[in-house]
């Protein structure tokens, strides 16, 4: 699957390169994806500006993983979803389970919030 990575100081950007998701591929961006939770910068911004279809099995896959990093005390942030992308993940409610951001600015800011976020949590213990 085609999919640009860019590595910044606190988290990674995912974005794939392709305009429909299958569950094949999404399970193929999901295996990418996992491998980062072992890695200095476990904290990922998955930017969805180019994929303007997608079926229900990736959308679930997707509020899956994105809850297997929150477990595991890291951001998952989705930004830039197309219209039909959207009203899909709307229909199935997960939209609403999802962290989404519109820009992928604000999705920086919400890695860096939460990453503020836990370590004054961590502070407390």
């Amino acid at each position: 699957m085609n999919v640009k990575i860019d590595t910044k100081e606190k988290f990674i950007v995912f974005a794939p390169l392709t305009g429909e998701l299958t569950a094949n591929m999404t399970e193929e961006l999901i295996n990418m994806l996992l491998s980062y939770l072992q890695k200095d910068i476990p904290h990922i911004v998955l930017n969805m500006s180019v994929v303007s279809n997608i079926d229900q099995k990736s959308c679930e896959m997707i509020a899956n993983v994105q809850q297997e990093f929150y477990e595991k005390n890291c951001s998952f942030v989705i930004c830039e979803l197309q219209k039909d992308v959207e009203m899909r993940l709307d229909e199935m409610e997960l939209l609403e389970l999802l962290n989404v951001t519109p820009t992928q600015s604000e999705a920086w800011d919400i890695v860096q919030m939460e990453e503020i976020e836990r370590e004054l949590l961590g502070d407390e213990d």
